[in-house]
Order: C-alpha cells, then sequence, then structure tokens
C-alpha cells in the first residue's frame, strides 16, 4: 500500500509529526489516524513500517501516544501530561549493545503495538534535551500543526511560510488596506 500522506506538513521530528496526524483544512478537523489505513500512512510516512505493523492494537496505542504528547505539549511540566508519557514510555526499554562497529542500543517492547508511540515519546525527550525552546505551535489562529525550529536565528513562526504565513501576511495587508 502506498496511500499519499494527505497533510500538509510532514517531515517534522516523529513526535511531532504524530501530533501532526491531526490538522485543520479550510476550517474543517482532520485526523488521519481515523483507522488502521491512515497508521499505515503514518508509518510509512515516519519509516517505521518495516518496524511496525498497522493493525488496529498498533493504532489504539498509537492514539494513547499522541494523546500524551498533546497534553504535554499543551501544558509544559504538567505533572499529569508527564505522567501520561512516563506511561508510554513504561512500555518500551534500551538494552546496550556492543558491535562490530562499536557501543550500540537495541529497543526492545514486551508488545511490538506499543513500539510506534513508544518511538515517538521517545523522540520528544530527545526534542526536549537538544532544544525545548524550538519546539512550537505554529502561530496562526486557525492551525494545529507543530514544527521543530531549525532556523538559524530560531524565530520560525509558522508550520509553513507558504500556507499559515502567507495567510497572517494576507489578513494584516487586508487589515491595514481596510483601515484606509
Amino acid at each position: 500500500m502506498n496511500a499519499v500522506d494527505p497533510r500538509p506538513l510532514t517531515g517534522e521530528p516523529v513526535s511531532l509529526d504524530l501530533l501532526n496526524t491531526r490538522w485543520n483544512e479550510d476550517g474543517v478537523p482532520q485526523d488521519l489516524l481515523t483507522g488502521v489505513e491512515g497508521l499505515a500512512v503514518w508509518l510509512a510516512s515516519n519509516a517505521l513500517d518495516r518496524r511496525f505493523s498497522a493493525d488496529a492494537a498498533t493504532l489504539r496505542h498509537t492514539l494513547a501516544a499522541r494523546d500524551a504528547l498533546a497534553a504535554l505539549v499543551d501544558r509544559p511540566g504538567d505533572p499529569a501530561a508527564s505522567a501520561r508519557v512516563d506511561t508510554v514510555l513504561d512500555h518500551g526499554r534500551i538494552r546496550a549493545t556492543l558491535t562490530a562497529e562499536g557501543p550500540g542500543e537495541r529497543v526492545e517492547f514486551a508488545d511490538p503495538a506499543q513500539g510506534p508511540g513508544w518511538t515517538a515519546a521517545r523522540d520528544y525527550l530527545d526534542l526536549l534535551r537538544t532544544a525545548p525552546d524550538r519546539i512550537r505551535a505554529c502561530a496562526h489562529e486557525a492551525c494545529i500543526l507543530h514544527f521543530f525550529d531549525t532556523s538559524r536565528n530560531g524565530t520560525r513562526r509558522w508550520c509553513s511560510m507558504a500556507a499559515c504565513g502567507n495567510r497572517a501576511k494576507a489578513s494584516r495587508h487586508y487589515a491595514r488596506t481596510k483601515e484606509s
């Protein structure tokens, strides 16, 4: 199955990409993860489709992880939101290994259906370690997408300059011309 990913923003780190499986299109809420078909698209978009199956159990656990991450992004530092992410992280562990190339790590799951959600939660921890101030929500009031700001000066405001950035500029221009 090579279904096209319909989302307006892809390619973000896997944790934010999971959050971005919900978006607004012309004011109408959209959700990629309403079924296993959408899960298959998301897994493929993040190169997780070879490690994990798109089935009902994986969808259920991935949705739980998305909800936990959304709560934490909406309320950073909230103990209840942190506990929800910790619950997701409880379902996997990292085992240190020694390979021919040197030190390594192998992720283990008691239930592989927990894997995609755990992977996204673990990625979020990496973003928090790297640059928590670069985890952003789009500044457009009608947009619910998130991104990791990789701009040099760290001032990115929009999920996409072509979409939300242009809409904001156009509405400011309209407001200015209307006042004149």
